[in-house]
């Protein structure tokens, strides 16, 4: 008997709340970051709480000016802190200098379960919102996760670039919204 080709089952995706990071997401940020598995493609090793101060004040910043920001990701049942999604300008010289960059980061507890789809659409929302036209996402090429959740969304891979620090493998991708 042949197999059969059955479509993959698409469970429908988790409900989300996004807010404007607080002064206090910065220690929610450090803690639900504080692990190697969840760093490893952002440098291996957990950041300061002084990292996550500023990142923080910064997208405060830029929810202000811009209307959009790098959210918290809030489990709308209980509130726990889950991560961030959103867009900021990528803060860099290279890659997609000058563009806007969607991206996500979960606390391993969130993983495999719809929330970063789910909470970069909305994020989308606001993006679009603001009148921004196009967005990137840049993708370590070992990220299958979050390989996984680009395609989700409908972005198409445009380019390879290798990180200046780490001289990693990295994929931009892109959506017109």
């Amino acid at each position: 008997m042949k197999p059969v080709n059955t479509p993959p089952v698409h469970r429908p995706l988790p409900a989300v709340e996004l807010r404007v990071p607080t002064e206090e997401d910065a220690m929610n940020w450090h803690r639900v970051f504080n692990d190697p598995d969840v760093m490893e493609f952002h440098g291996g090793l957990p950041a300061e709480l002084s990292l996550y101060d500023e990142l923080t004040a910064r997208q405060r910043r830029h929810h202000a000016e811009r209307g959009f920001c790098l959210y918290t990701l809030v489990d709308p049942a209980d509130g726990a802190v889950l991560g961030f999604t959103g867009a900021q300008p990528w803060p860099w010289d290279w890659g997609p200098a000058g563009e806007i960059e969607i991206g996500w980061r979960l606390g391993r507890a969130a993983w495999g379960k719809g929330y970063a789809t789910a909470a970069a659409q909305a994020a989308l929302e606001s993006v679009r919102a603001a009148g921004v036209r196009h967005v990137v996402a840049m993708v370590d090429a070992r990220n299958e996760r979050s390989i996984a959740v680009t395609r989700r969304l409908g972005m198409r891979r445009a380019e390879t670039v290798i990180t200046p620090e780490g001289k990693r493998t990295a994929y931009c991708h892109r959506l017109d919204v």
